[in-house]
């Protein structure tokens, strides 16, 4: 093989590639970048196999002077089974199941109870939190929050790591004012509040401090239907009405 040259003695180019010319007359550009890359990966992967080649020695070395690997196989199997069978009848096995048993049971009972612990306190700071911080309660309702708390708490839920409402037939409360999004605490409680058969008797300016409100100076006394009395007595009112609801 010999490159081929021109008249003038200049290397004849095809596509940028010299040209040579076969013993056997045949023209080929030698392309030497593409020769180049392909000797690189064949380096690469002869390197492979060498080296695989030499793991594999490395690794029978270990088995020097066995002849036979069935048979060590087999004696391996065997050894195997006599170690079983000394549990077998030792009654070992049952115990060891039972110890496994009894740790696992105590891990998962630590875990649950800590789960429990999470979620409670999750609860309290997301919805205890949420009716005591509440613009609607503050501005609008009559009664406290730990009160309001114990007639709707039930509506709320953590879902995901948010305060969700559900109504009394168990749907989910979304939002008027941003359609298509679930009611933020506020609006989901005012929207329970204005669902509420007695909310005229929690409602400020309304049966909260309507018909036991004092008159000329006198002492308030607390009438039927309204929430007049101690905290104590307001509160018993709110549970006996919500439970005959």
């Amino acid at each position: 093989m010999k490159l081929k040259l021109d008249e003038n003695g200049n290397a004849v180019l095809q596509d940028g590639k010299p040209v040579y010319v076969h013993d056997d007359g045949k023209e080929v550009a030698f392309d030497a970048p593409a020769t180049v890359a392909t000797i690189t990966r064949l380096n690469a992967e002869a390197k492979t196999h060498r080296e695989g080649k030499e793991a594999a020695e490395k690794l029978l070395k270990g088995f020097d002077g066995i002849e036979d690997p069935a048979a060590a196989r087999k004696a391996l199997e065997t050894l195997a089974n006599l170690d079983a069978k000394k549990l077998v009848d030792a009654g070992e096995i049952e115990k060891v199941k039972s110890e496994i048993s009894k740790a696992f049971q105590a891990q998962l009972d630590e875990a649950n109870g800590k789960a429990q612990t999470l979620e409670q306190q999750l609860y309290g700071e997301k919805i205890g939190g949420s009716f005591a911080r509440s613009k609607v309660i503050a501005e609008k309702l009559a009664v406290p929050a730990d009160m309001v708390q114990a007639t709707f708490g039930s509506c709320f839920k953590i879902e995901e790591g948010k305060v969700v409402a559900y109504d009394a037939n168990g749907n989910k409360i979304f939002s008027r004012a941003r359609p298509g999004e679930l009611a933020d605490f506020d609006e989901a409680l005012e929207t329970l509040v204005d669902s509420y058969p007695h909310k005229d008797h929690i409602l400020k300016g309304s049966g909260a401090n309507g018909g036991g409100a004092p008159t000329g100076g006198g002492k308030q006394t607390p009438q039927k239907g309204n929430l007049g009395g101690t905290r104590e007595e307001r509160l018993a009112a709110i549970k006996a009405r919500t439970e005959n609801a």
